[in-house]
């Protein structure tokens, strides 16, 4: 994540995101311009205005059933919206049954820049779960493919089912959502009313989102967002799927091969999850994650003269738990009336790791929160939530949460429970005082329809999965993991800090990346940029 991260795990309700790697530049513009921190775009790549001719591609309908293939042969009708193009799909909203009623799907297209035929379409995904496809595109093309892939494919943004511009889940207004997020609970942290209140907290979100999404709720799965992606390769007249995923993205693209291996074409998962390991696992690995990034980060700023900590790494990061300790206990008063606790505080150290050239911010952060001012931290937190002025400019928080909860049973025992946070304790004594909270699932209108197990995708083409070494919110480990999973899968490893590994300045992952879109040939398998 989106998310991000891609799964809730033992964790507070305002740690709902990972994978929202698509808006990191607009952050490290805050450095110079913190009024414009949170616009939560980049000044978009428009190609030329022209009027955009719709594809004269029939739709690859060979093997649909006959109930779907209304959804299959539908035309498209393309508009232009600010030099792109814009549709909308209509799917079943229930792939098993599609007399239930149909959903919504908005679609946006950045052309083929070069001059001689396009390749295809490639679909893209930024993460999330909920993080908007069509808001990637438009407001940041370049961030999400290189010139490269843009002169040779038709890049696509979608809005998963659920999310953003298509049929969406809808849960609270924003003073509702400030305060599901932001208000310190009563009883001290840990205790059984702490617990309790979190877990009225969390009903009552899933009560709203019940109320007011139509619903739609038992149908918002990974499952049915790949059979959704089947649907637009299809009609936007692609026999073969090229795709590339970020993050959650890539836990799509995933479950996509293993549905429809003989459709796969050219498939990039970058800062892959792991789809076999339990949500409980999930949550503890991230939580390590980001205490190794944590770490990377203060040695760091210990080597800069205006870093607010002194000594050795070991040291530094003992003065920051007492900082957190600090504000759990005496919450700092900010000037729209929030006030800055350890969680939210958390959250902003977390928004700030997802990239290296976010760290100088977090500095500034941290350095105000130890003067007793909390507004860098609150716009870092906002950031995070895509918060803008007391409103929330998309509902990725709703999205992420309907996912999740239908995608990962709960299914952990007490046992289990307390031996992950035994872990996480002794693996990251600094992030997890604050990482763990009862389960928002446990309460979640629906129960779970999604499995966790090892996906293959026999008879797939080769699927390149891109891990960063200490990528914090999707850790190496899940990458390895899933090229050894998938048939064909092909590894190639970003040595290095922060969230996903392509088009970042790694020359060594964009050729590799680039020469299989463009060109269908894979790297090596193992092939490690330093």
């Amino acid at each position: 994540m989106n998310q991000t991260r891609p799964r809730r795990g033992p964790r507070p309700p305002r740690f709902d995101r990972l994978g929202d790697r698509w808006r990191i530049p607009a952050l490290v513009a805050g450095l110079a311009a913190a009024s414009v921190l949170l616009s939560g775009c980049l000044s978009a790549m428009i190609p030329d205005a022209s009027p955009r001719p719709t594809s004269s591609k029939a739709a690859d309908v060979d093997g649909v059933p006959a109930d779907l293939l209304p959804f299959y042969e539908q035309d498209l009708a393309w508009t232009d919206c600010d030099g792109f193009d814009c549709t909308t799909v209509t799917a079943p909203l229930d792939w098993a049954d599609p007399s239930k009623g149909e959903i919504e799907l908005s679609v946006i297209r950045s052309r083929a820049e070069g001059s001689g035929e396009p390749i295809g379409s490639l679909l893209t995904n930024p993460g999330g779960p909920g993080a908007s496809g069509v808001g990637l595109i438009r407001d940041s093309v370049s961030f999400a493919v290189s010139d490269p892939v843009r002169q040779r494919f038709d890049v696509i943004g979608f809005d998963p089912r659920g999310v953003g511009e298509s049929t969406a889940v809808t849960c609270f207004d924003a003073s509702a959502m400030d305060a599901y997020l932001f208000d310190i609970p009563q009883g001290a942290r840990g205790t059984d009313a702490w617990t309790d209140e979190l877990l009225a907290r969390h009903q009552e979100f899933g009560e709203a989102c019940e109320a007011n999404s139509d619903g739609i709720l038992p149908y918002i799965t990974t499952d049915n967002a790949a059979r959704d992606m089947d649907l637009l390769r299809a009609v936007l007249g692609d026999t073969e799927l090229n795709y590339l995923g970020y993050s959650y993205g890539t836990f799509l693209g995933a479950t996509y091969a293993k549905l429809f291996p003989e459709k796969v074409g050219r498939l990039v998962l970058d800062g892959a999850i792991d789809p076999s390991i339990p949500g409980l696992d999930v949550g503890i690995t991230q939580g390590i994650g980001f205490e190794s990034a944590l770490r990377a980060y203060m040695a760091d700023c210990l080597t800069d003269d205006e870093c607010p900590f002194r000594g050795t790494v070991d040291e530094a990061m003992a003065d920051l738990g007492t900082l957190l300790a600090s504000v759990d206990r005496d919450p700092i008063p900010n000037g729209d009336g929030r006030m800055l606790g350890a969680d939210s505080l958390m959250t902003a150290i977390v928004a700030a790791l997802y990239s290296q050239d976010s760290w100088a911010y977090l500095t500034t952060a941290l350095s105000d929160v130890l003067e007793g001012n909390a507004d860098v931290a609150f716009q870092l937190a906002d950031f995070y939530y895509n918060r803008q002025d007391g409103a929330y400019l998309d509902n990725q928080t709703e999205a992420f949460r309907a996912y999740n909860c239908m995608d990962y049973p709960v299914d952990a025992t007490d046992e289990e429970q307390a031996a992950a946070e035994a872990l996480l304790a002794a693996e990251a004594p600094t992030v997890a005082p604050y990482w763990s909270g009862p389960d928002p699932c446990q309460v979640w209108p629906y129960p779970a329809t999604g499995v966790r197990e090892r996906i293959t995708a026999e008879g797939a083409a080769p699927i390149v999965v891109v891990g960063t070494t200490n990528d914090p919110a999707t850790p190496y480990e899940w990458s390895v993991s899933l090229a050894e999973q998938l048939s064909s899968g092909v590894l190639v490893t970003r040595v290095g800090e922060g969230h996903t590994g392509y088009n970042k300045g790694n020359a060594c992952v964009d050729s590799a990346v680039e020469t299989y879109l463009l060109d269908g040939t894979p790297p090596e398998d193992g092939l490690r940029c330093e």
